[in-house]
């Protein structure tokens, strides 16, 4: 797989992840660690039919447990601090700050071996992070000293993946089927942590289980797979950079549904975004293209992941 090609698939997450704010709206009034539970079931399982149709089970018992936990604690880490740090911050302030994942993914891809962080990487990335936060905030932020441990969450959030990023790039041996075993293990420490603290209340309605059924099959399902790959083969950088897109495209999608109303900050933020990704693409472009620092094919997983996630966050 050449480093351009595993660059776009990875970006298939980024617009998977902008329909998340419009099918969360429509599984409400189901609670996110439930949600949780059922979404990274769906990309689970879907992740296993794919192992049974490629014969992978000997390539996944082959996987150190380590790697395992790795993923989990990313995948199911970043849930549960953006819910937590939502919890207890206003919600403009403490989604900013987890959105400093992109921006934090183009700083630690500097420390990986065959890459090098640019100017123009960094600067794309910090208009991109401007752009989001004219959109997530809506011009107006107020940070309060009685939030600092809301905000503190919100910042380990982005931390966790951004991490969890960077450092599948690290492991990128063990096979992108993997992700169905993270979603699993996921599912059910989300389960556990829904039973102790939130009432059960199921999806509404066909609209509301469709809307499941699509999260756990796009934006928490099928984005985990692409990711994977994307992060582990293309250009780091240039993914990290164009995650500022995910917000844009997840308002522009809401208004276009009548949900939300356009704005001049939203028209601001994409000329923001579009000219820091600019910023990052013209950086990658001059930079030689090495095949050595792009990660073998994986075993399981040789194309586009199985048909099969930060919510809202991301």
């Amino acid at each position: 797989m050449t480093r351009p090609r595993a660059t776009a698939i990875g970006f298939v997450a980024v617009l998977l992840w902008a329909l998340l704010a419009l099918l969360t709206v429509g599984s409400s009034p189901t609670p996110p660690l439930l949600l949780n539970t059922i979404c990274f079931t769906i990309g689970g399982v879907i992740g296993l039919i794919w192992v049974q149709a490629t014969n992978g089970w000997r390539a996944l018992a082959r996987v150190p447990l380590h790697v395992y936990v790795f993923g989990t604690v990313g995948l199911f880490g970043y849930h549960a601090l953006y819910f937590s740090a939502l919890r207890a911050a206003p919600a403009a302030e403490a989604g900013l700050i987890a959105y400093l994942w992109p921006l934090l993914i183009v700083l630690f891809s500097g420390l990986l071996p065959g890459e090098r962080l640019r100017a123009g990487h960094f600067l794309g990335a910090l208009l991109g992070f401007v752009g989001a936060a004219c959109i997530i905030t809506g011009g107006g932020v107020g940070f309060q000293a009685q939030y600092m441990p809301g905000y503190g969450l919100a910042f380990l959030c982005a931390v966790f993946w951004s991490s969890y990023s960077v450092g599948s790039r690290v492991l990128g041996a063990a096979p992108t089927a993997t992700v169905a075993v993270f979603c699993l293990l996921s599912a059910a420490a989300s389960g556990g942590l829904h039973l102790i603290f939130e009432e059960t209340i199921w999806p509404a309605g066909a609209l509301g289980w469709g809307a499941a059924l699509m999260l756990g099959l796009g934006p928490v399902g099928l984005a985990f797979y692409v990711w994977d790959i994307g992060v582990k083969r293309g250009d780091i950088q240039m993914l990290g950079t164009s995650s500022y897109a995910a917000p844009l495209l997840s308002t522009l999608i809401l208004v276009v549904a009548g949900i939300a109303d356009p704005s001049w900050a939203l028209a601001l933020a994409a000329l923001l975004i579009t000219g820091g990704a600019v910023l990052a693409a013209r950086a990658s472009a001059s930079e030689p293209t090495s095949e050595a620092a792009v990660v073998a094919s994986d075993p399981v997983s040789p194309q586009p992941a199985p048909p099969v996630s930060p919510q809202s966050g991301r």
